[in-house]
């Protein structure tokens, strides 16, 4: 598949100096072809065969050429314009805000306390998935012509239920992971990729980057690498993610109060565990050796970080029983499912020793994780919320551990 790119060329002074000096030859414009092989001849069937595609190459190779040419009606181009005035929950237009906060779960970005703040003051990594959310939106809510589009559902459908679409629309985001941190860019992919496999996005998605880290984690069905021009079906295995457990001091609170949804306080009696994951940095010695040589880079190494936080308090009245006080995975760390398998593996630990072990929750991904789990029994619903969290509906649940 070939195309052409062409843009006049404006004569001036310096234009001419610039011609003369690099012997760059003047044309009325400046022409370039660019070739590469069509992935939708490569995918079986075209249309529904795939759900993640990826155009990667350097940069200057033709990727955002390609992604319009290939898929103009659903391009979307990095950052997105938002209000800055307004919340970024209310940067949605008139989509309902029980698909807006499903959108933003699914995407890894469950944090309630930054959903009511302006998107100018969110993080790199938040701003990202904020426009990531958004963009899968508005690309369900589109009526396509050609590849996607979008069937007549009723006016009582959730813009997100599968009733509500036959074919899968289609978003092909352009400087995909560009300003994010590496790290950050891996785990928002894998939470990408689980919310568009397990059926979570109804939305078929093309990542534009130039970076080649994420591929892994993304999991595309095909890649269009702009550097050979030549695409290849992927059977990628996203990487393990390994979690350490430890028994920590409630100091370490002070990197997680502002990104949970309750009061930020946490009682002085409460047993106190983080879950850290390792993740490979590289450090640059920022001092100049004394014979005046260039500093050296060191090689990678493993660094423990803590991810989530968990604080457990003896439940009142009763002996040998804990429950859940508070449990926040940080921003750059959610939907891959961390909080859910380190709030299992702390479960695991204390039914193991005999003890009785539960959460009350209100947050959507607690209730819906223990709600599918065969190990947590729903023991208590209460739809206009408890003491601590009056007009909120929870529901408390209680892990069992079965013996096959």
């Amino acid at each position: 598949m070939r195309f052409t790119l062409s843009c006049p060329v404006h004569s001036s002074y310096r234009v001419q100096q610039i011609a003369g000096m690099f012997d760059v030859p003047l044309a009325e414009k400046a022409e370039r072809t660019i070739e590469f092989e069509n992935p939708l001849s490569v995918v079986r069937g075209s249309l529904n065969d795939w759900q993640i595609g990826c155009i990667v190459g350097p940069s200057g190779s033709g990727k955002s050429s390609i992604a319009k040419h290939l898929f103009p009606l659903s391009y979307v181009r990095g950052s997105l314009d938002w209000n800055p005035d307004k919340a970024v929950i209310d940067g949605f237009g008139d989509i309902s805000i029980k698909d807006i906060t499903n959108m933003l779960t699914v995407v890894g970005f469950s944090s309630p306390p930054s959903w009511i703040k302006p998107y100018s003051v969110l993080s790199n990594g938040e701003q990202f998935r904020c426009d990531l959310a958004r963009a899968l939106l508005e690309g369900v809510r589109m009526k396509e012509k050609g590849e996607s589009r979008r069937c007549r559902a009723t006016p009582n459908d959730s813009l997100l239920s599968p009733k509500s679409l036959r074919l899968s629309p289609l978003v092909c985001f352009d400087e995909y992971t560009s300003v994010v941190d590496r790290n950050v860019a891996q785990i928002a992919s894998a939470a990408l990729a689980k919310g568009i496999k397990s059926g979570k996005i109804p939305c078929r998605f093309v990542a534009v980057t130039c970076h080649y880290d994420i591929l892994d984690w993304l999991e595309p069905d095909w890649v269009l690498d702009t550097a050979t021009g030549t695409v290849s079906r992927r059977l990628l295995r996203r990487p393990n993610i390994d979690l350490e457990i430890f028994r920590c001091e409630r100091r370490l609170w002070h990197r997680f109060k502002t990104h949970h949804y309750l009061s930020s306080d946490l009682a002085k009696n409460c047993r106190c565990y983080a879950a850290c994951i390792r993740m490979k940095e590289k450090e640059e010695r920022s001092k100049k050796e004394s014979d005046g040589r260039r500093p050296t880079i060191s090689p990678c190494f493993s660094l423990l970080t803590p991810v989530s936080f968990c604080a457990l308090l003896p439940q009142q009245g009763f002996e040998r029983w804990y429950r859940v006080s508070r449990i926040v995975t940080l921003p750059d760390y959610q939907g891959i499912g961390i909080g859910s398998a380190f709030l299992d593996a702390l479960a695991e630990l204390y039914v193991g020793q005999n003890f009785r072990f539960s959460i009350t929750a209100s947050h959507p991904s607690v209730r819906s994780h223990c709600q599918r789990s065969e190990h947590w029994k729903a023991t208590n619903v209460m739809k206009t919320g408890s003491k601590r969290s009056k007009g909120r509906a929870v529901v408390s649940f209680e892990y069992q551990r079965y013996h096959h």
